[in-house]
């Protein structure tokens, strides 16, 4: 007999058989139960989750010989015949390969005729996104109100790609992606029925790399049980997948910490030598970063592959260290696209967060710390702002702060607590924009509300005004041609109608 694929053979042929998709099945199973039958129905998720395997399983619930059921018998001939895709009133349409109107147009002329077998005539159109725009308009009506004796089964990986027209006329379930513990807890129940031998690392291994397909985890498993000669073990799997070591990314982590540019090059050698994916290395860098920032923030968390070394990485860098090498991180992805080799543009992604990492400045106990180069010369908040490329209301928030401090790459901004209402995420993400373009390098913003020891720049430009009119005031007080008119005249100088000319009063 031949072989025959993990993921055909264990395709679930009942409700209770599909991994991960408890949402839909109790919600199918429900309506199979109540008899509130909807016309037709749309599958959406990623590849390998289950669309069609559900689809073809409520199929046979509303088609086996027992009745309308949520538990088909799988024995009498209308379930077997949907089984092996040989039943007259099931049609199963794959989209991609009938995308012509001609094609809709010849199925909708039998949509009409009764049923040759079944109770039911239905339709399962896979991957239906990918019927032109003539085919959708074809379908439209017959979707709508189709004959009593019709159901239509849709399923598609992107159902942003259907019109509205025919989402509005589908009861719709979206797929969830499968965890990797529920594919490694399926691959389990499998390889025990088979009686193969397995590590369980091996396994949860396997399931992180299906990235939420159920299908994909299967295929892996056959790929490893060849690679593993009928054996499925934690080194033969690393090997197939290309699983990078965490030691040697927690080595250039450490190498980072140190500002340690030659161990740095050392480990990314050391990856080069192994024949490592180096854009696969960047991803589980950026996961190690992630679960150090989470440590950071909940050191008592409980995580997943939590390794030994990631607490002590946590305590020596700062949280902004690491959201900064995260984001370089997050950025140098799209350099893969670009660069000359995937090693140089990992090496570089490294090598911008050991050119970034920022010297930690003194903060002052009166007075903001403020980080100058040779073209910025500013020595107050004031000045900056008056310089900063903004308008409205991110302007009228940067002139009610004080500088607290100012590093390569963080401004920390102090704004009273009656003021609390100024500090939208909008209008801090303006400022901290204007800021980056100003000083010419990324900066980040973090605003505290309390008490302000200095003046603001609106403060400041407040008593700028009073000290110019009152500088007015008295130059007009004491014009002699202005005594004379109040004298001749009997009268009042109305002070308020007194307006400044900096620049005259300058001169």
């Amino acid at each position: 007999m031949p072989y025959q694929v993990l993921a055909r053979k264990y395709r679930p042929t009942q409700f209770q058989e599909v991994v991960g998709q408890a949402h839909v099945v109790q919600a199918l199973t429900n309506a199979l139960n109540q008899g509130l039958l909807h016309h037709a129905y749309l599958f959406t998720g990623t590849r390998g989750v289950g669309k069609t395997t559900l689809a073809r399983i409520f199929a046979k619930c509303l088609s086996c010989e027992t009745g309308i059921t949520a538990q088909p018998c799988d024995q009498c001939s209308h379930c077997r015949e949907i089984d092996k895709g040989r039943f007259p009133d099931f049609f199963e349409i794959d989209a991609a390969s009938r995308t012509k109107v001609e094609d809709t147009r010849e199925l909708l002329d039998n949509v009409q005729y009764a049923p040759a077998k079944g109770r039911l005539k239905i339709y399962l159109i896979d991957e239906v996104h990918m019927l032109s725009g003539h085919s959708f308009n074809a379908l439209l009506k017959t979707l709508e109100e189709p004959p009593a004796h019709v159901k239509f089964l849709l399923a598609t990986t992107d159902h942003q790609k259907l019109p509205a027209t025919v989402l509005s006329r589908c009861l719709q379930f979206h797929l969830q992606q499968t965890t990797p513990e529920q594919a490694a807890s399926h691959l389990t129940t499998i390889l025990q029925k088979e009686n193969i031998a397995f590590d369980r690392t091996a396994l949860q291994l396997i399931g992180k790399a299906a990235n939420g397909s159920m299908r994909d985890g299967l295929s892996i498993l056959d790929q490893s049980i060849a690679f593993g000669d009928g054996k499925v073990l934690e080194p033969d799997v690393k090997s197939l997948l290309g699983t990078i070591e965490a030691s040697i990314l927690i080595d250039i982590l450490n190498a980072l910490q140190k500002k340690n540019g030659t161990l740095l090059l050392a480990n990314i050698a050391k990856l080069q030598q192994q024949g490592a994916d180096f854009a696969r290395a960047l991803a589980e860098l950026l996961s190690l970063l992630h679960n150090i920032s989470v440590l950071q923030i909940v050191p008592d968390i409980s995580l997943e592959d939590h390794d030994p070394a990631l607490p002590s990485l946590a305590a020596a860098f700062s949280a902004e260290d690491i959201q900064l090498f995260y984001q370089i991180g997050i950025m140098g992805q799209r350099d893969f696209a670009f660069a000359p080799s995937p090693k140089i543009a990992f090496e570089m992604t490294l090598l911008r967060m050991l050119a970034f990492y920022p010297e930690k400045l003194a903060l002052s106990a009166t007075k903001p710390t403020i980080a100058t180069t040779q073209s910025q010369k500013e020595k107050t908040w004031p000045d900056i702002v008056a310089k900063l490329s903004l308008t409205g209301a991110a302007l009228v928030l940067a002139q009610n702060c004080t500088l607290e401090n100012l590093t390569d790459t963080k401004a920390h901004l102090l704004i009273k607590s009656s003021q609390k209402a100024l500090a939208q995420p909008n209008q801090i993400q303006r400022l901290q924009q204007a800021l980056s373009d100003y000083l010419q390098r990324p900066m980040r913003i973090a605003i505290k509300f309390g008490d302000q020891e200095q003046q603001t720049p609106a403060e400041l430009t407040q008593q700028q005004h009073e000290q110019r009119q009152q500088a007015a005031k008295r130059q007009f007080a004491q014009d002699p041609k202005i005594q004379q008119l109040m004298q001749a005249f009997d009268a009042t100088l109305i002070e308020e109608s007194i307006t400044t000319d900096k620049n005259h009063l300058e001169q």
